[in-house]
């Protein structure tokens, strides 16, 4: 489906009915990486929307710059597009940075926090330094640089030797990314703020789910919000990596299904 927000076209799924669950892709990714979740939460009486955010996938990919702000109020807009007063929002690595800063900004339209392999803390300048370099490479060379930089971070080394068929379509799913949209990103990601200071504030039923072999954003950073949040939930996927849900959609499902209807 499709929608004009924020002055561009944002594609997005809708799918089920019941509680509404919104969930916001990583980078650099796009809705397509839900699917398990689609058909689990949908089978299980909720209603999920899945948007790409502008930049990602089918949506629009206009020039910068972009920000967590920007894909903050796109995904707010879009709850008013669909009539959606407040959703349960889980948001996967970049994801996680656009719901808390939805959290800072829009707390009122949100039901529960779902954190998954994201982090709270901010670049540092050296990760700042590789973020400004990869943007730089990517508006220069293509899209063909950001997998080959993220391919083998995305997944634990069991996926990456033994699942060579969902490596090789989520590699196709960065490949097909607009180099627009992955520069915006990456210059967003590294202009976000540290959350850490904010989330002891946070006070809503809220779960983190890390994954025990993810190199992109380990373990630590799930238990450090679990932490932080009180009363927030924790779960550490095994056997997976930063591509939790797709590696290891069982147990991913599991948990987030316990803390669905736990609300």
């Amino acid at each position: 489906m499709r929608a004009v927000i924020n002055g561009i076209t944002m594609a997005y799924d809708d799918h089920g009915s019941g509680p509404a669950v919104l969930l916001i892709h990583g980078f650099p990714l796009c809705r397509r990486m839900w699917h398990p979740q689609i058909q689990a939460l949908t089978g299980a009486g909720f209603r999920v929307i899945a948007p790409d955010l502008r930049g990602f996938g089918e949506s629009d990919a206009p020039e910068g710059p972009y920000s967590m702000e920007l894909f903050a109020d796109d995904v707010a807009e879009l709850l008013d597009h669909l009539g959606i007063g407040e959703a349960v929002i889980g948001g996967m690595s970049m994801g996680g940075y656009v719901l808390m800063n939805l959290l800072e900004r829009h707390r009122q339209r949100i039901r529960g926090a779902v954190f998954i392999t994201t982090r709270a803390t901010a670049d540092d300048e050296a990760g700042k330094a590789r973020r400004l370099q990869l943007a730089q490479e990517v508006t220069r060379l293509g899209p063909q640089v950001v997998v080959d930089a993220f391919r083998t971070i995305l997944f634990a080394d069991a996926s990456l030797t033994e699942r060579p068929k969902l490596v090789g379509e989520v590699s196709r799913w960065m490949a097909e990314t607009d180099s627009r949209g992955l520069a915006g990103g990456l210059l967003a990601m590294r202009e976000r703020k540290d959350y850490t200071p904010l989330l002891g504030g946070f006070a809503l039923p809220a779960l983190a789910i890390g994954a025990a072999e993810d190199r992109a954003a380990p373990p630590e950073n799930a238990r450090a919000i679990a932490a932080a949040i009180p009363g927030c939930r924790l779960c550490i996927v095994p056997q997976a990596g930063h591509m939790a849900n797709l590696e290891h959609p069982g147990a991913f499902n599991d948990a987030l299904l316990e803390f669905l209807r736990s609300l």
